[in-house]
């Protein structure tokens, strides 16, 4: 969809604005915007959605001061789901959580990042309307997680083609340097249905996703990670040119999961589906939406805020 369609009258407040950096806490910097906006040209009501999920959002400028002055360091973690009617926009949660740098909020730095957390829960959760789940890690907990991002986002070795032992990168395993690429506004019609016949579960990645900010056009680039399980699946070429689609959209990361999902859901009236878009990092926030059908999984690294996030190569 291109810019100049989208209403961005209300997120524009912070967003493709100059804006003053405060520096005590200041939850009047949020601002939100309903889901509804986007989802209605792709079909889907907010109170009868065809899939479920939730957005993981992790925030690496993260502080605040003890009672004594001494400045304390977290990496912030948060988490709510698709069904509530609203998200926050992504520049006011960067002004919100800096409005902490200068605010004494405690005697440790355990009691700061515990502080900030409660304060972002409680003001997200007003502002969204849904439950927001917040945690704020130190550089140890951070540390200490030893899972690999190739373990933990399940790639196969280099060569294999095998969906059982993982995902499947696109761009690395099919013949697509002579392929023609050349449309890059959101078509489903480039979707080629195909059978599955033995009904398995199909896993594809790509780290070619690109699209742009609604407000700003700034490139966002991203890995997608698909799986699905029905009688049909998606010609992986094809697959890869729908996402190459995306390329010069100008959508949120929620807003292209949400439109990658559905437009899978229609074509494959699958038994399981899962889609997540995990977003590299711009100032200082990484967005990881994921939608899946009822019947499948959530990815424990996405949707539980108290285990550090496990970031890919690209974040």
């Amino acid at each position: 969809m291109a810019l100049q369609e989208l209403d961005n009258s209300n997120i524009a407040v912070h967003l493709g604005a100059i804006s003053e950096y405060k520096s005590t806490y200041d939850p009047d910097l949020l601002v939100r915007e309903p889901r509804q906006s986007n989802r209605t040209h792709l079909g889907l009501q907010d109170d009868d959605l065809p899939f479920e999920g939730g957005d993981t959002w992790n925030a690496y400028e993260v502080s605040g001061l003890t009672n004594t002055g001494l400045p304390v360091a977290g990496v912030g973690k948060i988490y709510y789901p698709c069904d509530g009617k609203y998200i926050v926009e992504s520049k006011s949660i960067k002004l919100y959580f800096n409005s902490f740098n200068m605010t004494k909020l405690g005697d440790t730095s355990a009691d700061v990042r515990e502080e900030i957390a409660l304060r972002a829960s409680a003001d997200l959760s007003k502002l969204l309307e849904v439950n927001v789940e917040v945690q704020i890690f130190s550089n140890r907990e951070m540390l200490d997680a030893k899972v690999t991002a190739k373990s933990e986002w399940s790639h196969t070795d280099d060569g294999a083609r095998s969906w059982v032992d993982g995902f499947i990168t696109l761009e690395d395993e099919y013949p697509v340097e002579g392929v023609e690429f050349s449309v890059y506004q959101e078509t489903p019609e480039l979707l080629k249905v195909i059978d599955n016949p033995l009904d398995g579960m199909v896993r594809y990645h790509s780290a070619l996703l690109k699209s742009n900010c609604r407000v700003t056009s700034q490139p966002d680039w991203g890995d997608v990670y698909i799986e699905f399980k029905g009688k049909k699946a998606v010609d992986p070429i094809s697959l890869l040119q729908y996402i190459v689609s995306f390329r010069d959209e100008c959508h949120f990361h929620e807003e292209i999961c949400e439109a990658l999902t559905k437009r899978l859901i229609d074509v494959l009236d699958p038994k399981e589906l899962t889609v997540r878009c995990l977003y590299a990092r711009r100032g200082g926030i990484d967005i990881n939406p994921e939608r899946r059908l009822k019947t499948s999984d959530a990815h424990s690294s996405l949707s539980d805020v108290n285990m550090p996030y496990i970031k890919t190569p690209k974040q």
